[in-house]
């Protein structure tokens, strides 16, 4: 019987043991993350704060449940990179949001997702065509897509915005939309850092 007890107890201090290592290789993991953005000179704090003015600007066109969601993918699938929450935000509101954001969203010319993915550029970082209706997916093949027109541009991430459309008129027609929508969310975060301040 007392081998019993103690045999239990020692199979109880296992599974502790075992979940005590899970906890500190994710947290270990996680800190590695955040250490690695920090080094890149990214302002985590800055990163949070576009979050809610992204949202309140995403819930102009979809429900609030739903622009939350989107907003906190800008924020986790820009984490790591050179781009800020803002930057696939302001695409994702250009591209779809007279369509309400919608994940289902396809143009005329075949593009895909929150964020427009032409099928075969979709591909050539990693997605099935069919992956564009998934948000997580969709935002992550956004960023390898924005992350290979900065390349294009040689780091100039406004020509790199513009070159997500494309080129020739509909691509100037899309940069004055993008930085009408810039504007709309910048001026959302300033009025949630005045009511913030208010506080």
């Amino acid at each position: 019987m007392i081998a019993m007890v103690l045999l239990g107890v020692s199979c109880d201090q296992s599974h502790l043991y075992q979940a005590q290592s899970a906890i500190t290789t994710a947290e270990s993991e996680l800190d590695q993350e955040i250490r690695k953005v920090m080094e890149k000179g990214i302002n985590l704090e800055e990163r949070q704060r576009q979050v809610p003015a992204i949202a309140a600007a995403f819930a102009r066109r979809t429900d609030l449940r739903r622009a939350r969601w989107l907003a906190a993918l800008c924020y986790l699938k820009t984490l790591g990179t050179r781009f800020m929450p803002l930057d696939l935000a302001e695409i994702a509101l250009t591209e779809t949001g007279e369509y309400g954001l919608s994940a289902k969203a396809v143009s005329v010319k075949g593009a895909l997702g929150v964020w427009q993915l032409m099928p075969s550029r979709a591909m050539s970082h990693g997605y099935s065509p069919e992956e564009m209706e998934n948000d997580e997916k969709c935002a992550e093949a956004a960023v390898r897509e924005l992350n290979s027109k900065l390349a294009m541009a040689r780091g100039n991430l406004v020509l790199a915005k513009k070159l997500y459309c494309g080129m020739g008129p509909e691509a100037e027609a899309y940069e004055v939309k993008r930085r009408q929508i810039r504007r709309e969310i910048l001026t959302e975060f300033e009025a949630k850092r005045l009511q913030q301040s208010w506080l």
